[in-house]
């Protein structure tokens, strides 16, 4: 009975300060919509930047031959350290951190489909090199695989952007044509589903063509790798991952592991590391202004029950004079200032929620990402909600509840 009179009590309120209800209200409103707009757009930028820079691979480290700047055990700094074929494999054996590791050649080719020629890096790469930069092919084709390595096919797959521009409308139908490289024909095995990437070393994945390492070390007598790509595994970081390459090769060539010359590395999984916790900072300073304008609306709420404490003096009086309790004088402000939260609060994480689903529907996902509010994001938007409305409504109650009826009256 408490709770329907407070409701009513409360719609009468309304009636009387509609203006007044009606901007407080919208205090809420904004600050409800203003969290789940920031939390859902940081989301969104946050996962879309991580995802591009995930384009050319996760967890990868890339190691480019290097000179000695150390002398050790008796021989000379300056010394050339070229890794091979052979040296990735004698890593693989021995390393313990590494999930994958492929060697990588490259150089500027020309490609010719018909009348369309283009010049472009190709990559002699292993199948493992796919997985590790994320080459993902395109329905109906392939990467490299071992047989490929191993009987040196002559093979190739393409970026998309390279597909596109050799065969244009029918790279539909590209897979199992030929194409010349420097002259030579190579068959066309795969095209790489469109990715995003932020950063590469050689140029974008989509502009380049890959073929078996074998095929291209014997096109061009090449005996050394230029760089080798290696992966560790979930349980390691790159860090250590390098620091286990490095003591492999330098107890095989000779040289200090802790000589930062004698072999030249990326480690990516440290500009990964950094973006990542940037944006999460970044949604977080996000989510604390939706929360600091959700408390502006909260003040505001508390100012409204202000007012209507100072309007009801005279009712309270005669409430307590009449036996009401304390408790109950309470408990009926606290419901008011609730309501008013609730109401406030629901229409703008209605209204927040469906501004998410439109804006995908207009584009521009490559700058934003996907907007997009999960259930833990919802609740925490509602705790808080919940924590605003008691705070902003206690103090007043309290106020209302603390008053002494002789006094109420005397007042009016």
């Amino acid at each position: 009975m408490n709770v329907f009179l407070s409701i009513k009590q409360f719609f009468n309120d309304l009636r009387r300060q509609k203006l007044r209800s009606i901007m407080t209200m919208f205090g809420i409103f904004w600050g409800t919509c203003s969290i789940v707009l920031l939390l859902a757009f940081g989301t969104g930028i946050t996962e879309a930047q991580l995802k591009s820079q995930k384009g050319m691979g996760e967890n990868i480290i890339i190691i480019w031959p290097g000179i000695t700047a150390k002398e050790f055990k008796g021989l000379p700094k300056g010394r050339r350290i070229r890794p091979t074929d052979d040296d990735v494999n004698y890593i693989k054996e021995r390393a313990t951190t590494i999930a994958r590791i492929a060697p990588e050649n490259g150089r500027n080719m020309n490609l010719k489909f018909g009348r369309q020629l283009t010049s472009r890096n190709v990559m002699g790469v292993w199948p493992e090199y796919g997985i590790m930069r994320n080459l993902i092919p395109q329905m109906g084709s392939r990467f490299i695989n071992q047989l490929d390595l191993d009987n040196r096919r002559r093979v190739i797959f393409l970026g998309n952007l390279v597909a596109d521009q050799l065969f244009g409308d029918s790279v539909s139908t590209a897979v199992g044509r030929e194409i010349l490289v420097n002259g030579l024909p190579y068959t066309v095995v795969g095209i790489m589903k469109e990715k995003e990437q932020d950063s590469s070393y050689r140029g974008r994945d989509s502009r380049m063509g890959f073929i078996p390492n074998s095929v291209y070390q014997a096109m061009f007598s090449e005996r050394y790798s230029d760089d080798i790509v290696a992966q560790c595994k979930p349980q390691f970081t790159g860090e250590i991952m390098r620091q286990e390459i490095l003591r492999i090769l330098g107890e095989k060539y000779k040289f200090d592991p802790t000589d930062v010359g004698a072999l030249s590395v990326w480690d990516t999984t440290e500009g990964f590391a950094f973006l990542k916790n940037f944006f999460y900072a970044f949604s977080g300073f996000l989510v604390a202004v939706g929360i600091a304008t959700l408390i502006t609306g909260g003040i505001g709420v508390t100012n409204i029950m202000n007012v209507v404490l100072e309007e009801r003096t005279k009712e309270i009086g005669i409430k307590m004079a009449l036996g009401a309790r304390k408790s109950s004088i309470l408990l009926q402000f606290v419901l008011e200032t609730l309501f008013i939260t609730a109401v406030g609060g629901l229409l703008g994480l209605m209204f927040g929620a469906l501004i998410v689903k439109i804006v995908p529907m207009m584009g521009g996902e490559e700058f934003i990402g996907v907007p997009r509010l999960n259930l833990w994001g919802s609740m925490g938007v509602i705790v808080i909600l919940g924590i605003v409305g008691l705070i902003a409504g206690i103090f007043p109650a309290r106020r209302a509840a603390n008053l002494q009826p002789v006094q109420a009256l005397k007042l009016f």
